[in-house]
């Protein structure tokens, strides 16, 4: 969400039309007259945005209300809701929808509205209520018309701005019995089932683990880049070199080299499902020695894609537990071994990843890791499918973890690089069930199925650059920064969700959905935000993969005082269908964007998160330690950043660098030339608190800033330095 202040002028938080002038007259014959509006840019995309509109009401009680404004550059309502309106070339008017017709001194009417713009979005101007101008300040017109004015203070503008989903709250000036400054009393009882976030109790970094997916991306840009960076995209499964695999009758495509360049761009990882190989699913086996000859043309082509580094494992097969053909191919578990050895005999660090089944079956998992275990052939990354329902995943991630320890082996990163039914794939609410107990259960990774067409991210881009209404629930999730935070549902089934908590800007992100009708969040351990928050909540529904939804929904917007540490907040009729999204920041206001990205949020290849206690959030990323001069194994850290504005920022960077001697390593923007980073040498490995800084030209809109020992294109770094967090200025 973008929100801007005409305060000034620049892109900032929020818009809040306050003037300074009121009129000092005769006893008044009419009724006296004054309002206050904030306008909010909830979301914008390529052509399109979606925006926000309160108006306050600050004189007498008004019953039947006109608000007009003019648009500065060309933008085009085509969907407007809570009113209706008019638009006659730059000029707009919104009339009441009649249930809203009253608005009483210190209340408000607020509605939405959909557009398109070309060039600049710039914030309208000249809004009247009635045609009294929203100047902040009340008129009492005279009964004798030639009165002079005098000039008076104006009520002091609204709080500082924010780029937060959220639009700031602006207070009233009227002195009639309108809310204290302070926020009105929030809800004391919950209402339905109760979803409980523990904000003061982090358990891990923000990595987006469920933005993932199946044959996301296809050859060629698809889908656009705009439609992916602002989902922060942790890692996708792709089809192996040379692909053969026509998935629904299509052509082959989605090769996971010819993709790498884009999902480079974007800041995700790959997968390499190796038996997309073959043309057909399920894989039509021919020999022993076909399928040998097949895993070493493939594991050469990725050795020698140099420019290529963004690749995290080897998926070995696909669900063997029912097409792998044991007749002709022998046992699986042999034929893993077999397939294991043959790709380590060429690339001995690329992780191995397996045995990836269609659900997930102890017994079968059992024999296969016992068999792995005899054999030295354990993958690296464990993985199952989980394609019926969300229900069964925090058991079946227990029960897995309970296996592995009773077989002897040590815990395996886990990785569900498919989820989600075709009845589920394209259900907001159903989706934020299934993101919530793989960020509990603490996966690496979770990969939207797939079941139609490939190079759309599974439904969630439609025509190549349009989000459908999913999508807002995963940039709801791209929009995390922080550390999530611990949701507790009222169970397995129904009502779940997941949250972030960003102690740098003080701002609460939960998602949640899965559940119908009028349900409540509590919030727990808020006392850091201060005695008031604003809370917005919005909502996103899908009408399927191949319709366009320009924007999210508004439900609501208030300022609450908090009394202790805890908040009930409201969401009404809910459909079990689609997403919400509560935000939750200090009425004061917050940073007008975000500042700080911390290194263990960031995309991570070949180092390590860690912890410690003197880092930024608790967590870093340390042993960035790899240049090689085929960079396949290369160590670095891309940053996805989102900033305002087009120009030159400064860029502080946490590190430790316990090794004595200044270390360096490679900078580079958005794939551009490189520069370096120079990190004299601190007290000790994993312990923060010094800072280093440099310059970067970003664009406006998202960026992406790599840190590297060694990467494509750079010669690679000096000593070691461990990354806490960038910070932009």
């Amino acid at each position: 969400m973008r929100l801007f202040s005409l305060r000034s002028g620049t892109a900032l938080a929020a818009v809040v039309c306050a003037g300074a002038t009121a009129l000092t007259l005769a006893p008044a014959a009419q009724a006296a007259a004054g309002c206050q509006v904030t306008y909010t840019i909830s979301s914008e995309w390529p052509g399109g945005f979606g925006a926000s509109v309160s108006v306050d009401n600050i004189g007498d009680p008004i019953s039947g209300w006109k608000l007009t404004w003019s648009f500065g550059a060309g933008q085009t309502i085509s969907q407007l809701w809570n009113g209706s309106y008019t638009q006659s070339g730059a000029q707009v008017t919104v009339t009441d929808a009649g249930y809203n017709a009253s608005i009483p001194t210190g209340g408000s009417a607020g509605f939405g509205f959909n557009a398109s713009w070309n060039g600049s979005n710039p914030v309208p101007a000249n809004f009247a209520l009635n045609g009294t101008p929203c100047t902040g300040a009340v008129s009492s017109p005279s009964a004798s018309p030639t009165q002079s004015p005098d000039t008076s203070p104006s009520a002091s503008p609204s709080q500082s701005p924010s780029q937060s989903p959220s639009p700031s709250p602006s207070s009233s000036p009227s002195p009639s019995p309108s809310p204290s400054p302070s926020g009105s009393t929030p809800p004391s009882n919950p209402v339905g089932k109760v979803l409980t976030v523990a904000v003061g109790s982090p358990f891990r970094p923000v990595t987006h683990v469920a933005t993932g997916g199946l044959y996301g991306l296809a050859e060629n840009g698809k889908p656009a880049d705009s439609t992916l960076l602002p989902l922060k995209v942790n890692s996708l499964t792709q089809p192996a070199p040379g692909v053969g695999q026509r998935p629904n009758g299509q052509p082959p495509g989605g090769d996971s080299l010819l993709v790498a360049p884009q999902a480079t761009r974007v800041g995700a990882g790959e997968y390499i499902r190796m038996p997309d190989i073959y043309s057909n699913f399920p894989y039509q086996w021919v020999s022993w020695n076909d399928w040998l000859a097949k895993v070493d043309t493939m594991v050469r082509a990725r050795l020698n894609a140099t420019s290529v580094s963004n690749i995290l494992g080897w998926e070995l097969w696909n669900e063997p537990d029912w097409t792998w053909k044991t007749a002709n191919a022998g046992a699986f578990n042999d034929g893993w071994t077999r397939t294991f050895r043959a790709v380590r005999a060429l690339d001995t660090t690329t992780p191995i990843v397996g045995p990836s089944i269609s659900y997930y079956n102890r017994s079968w998992l059992s024999s296969f890791l016992s068999s792995a275990k005899a054999a030295g052939t354990l993958p690296d990354i464990i993985c199952w499918h989980e394609l019926g329902s969300p229900n069964n995943i925090a058991a079946n991630i227990a029960d897995y973890r309970a296996l592995e320890s009773s077989l002897g082996i040590s815990p395996r990163r886990i990785s569900i690089n498919e989820y989600a039914a075709t009845s589920e794939v394209d259900v907001p609410g159903r989706i934020a069930s299934y993101v919530a107990k793989f960020e509990r259960a603490g996966v690496e990774s979770a990969h939207r199925a797939f079941w139609y067409e490939y190079g759309t991210m599974n439904g969630l881009v439609t025509n190549n650059t349009q989000p459908t209404g999913t999508w807002w629930l995963y940039k709801w999730y791209g929009d995390m920064a922080g550390r999530m935070v611990t949701t507790t549902p009222p169970n397995q089934t129904g009502l779940d969700g997941f949250a972030s908590y960003d102690g740098t800007r003080k701002i609460v992100n939960v998602v949640l959905g899965n559940e119908a009708g009028t349900n409540t969040v509590r919030l727990t351990g808020i006392g850091a935000l201060g005695p008031s928050v604003q809370v917005t909540v919005e909502s996103t529904h899908t009408q399927g993969r191949f319709t366009a939804a320009p924007a999210a929904t508004s439900v609501s917007s208030a300022v609450y005082r908090v009394t202790g540490d805890q908040l009930l907040v409201i969401v009404p009729n809910m459909a079990a269908s689609d997403g919400y999204h509560v935000v939750v920041q200090p009425a004061s206001g917050v940073p007008s964007y975000q500042q700080r990205y911390e290194a263990e949020d960031a995309s991570v290849f070949r180092a390590q998160r860690l912890t410690a206690s003197s880092a930024s959030e608790g967590g870093y990323v340390g042993r960035i330690d790899n240049a090689t001069s085929t960079h396949s194994t290369d160590s670095y850290v891309d940053f996805v950043v989102n900033v305002p504005a087009a120009r030159t920022y400064t860029m502080t960077i946490g590190y430790a660098n316990g090794g004595g001697a200044t270390a360096t390593q490679g900078l580079a923007v958005n794939g551009g030339s490189w520069g370096a980073v120079s990190y004299p040498a601190t007290s000790g490995w994993g312990q923060f608190g010094a800072t280093t800084g440099t310059t970067v030209g970003l664009k406006a809109g998202y960026n992406v800033i790599r840190l590297a020992k060694g990467s494509p294109g750079f010669s690679g770094g000096t000593g070691n330095a461990e990354l806490d967090y960038i910070q932009l200025t």
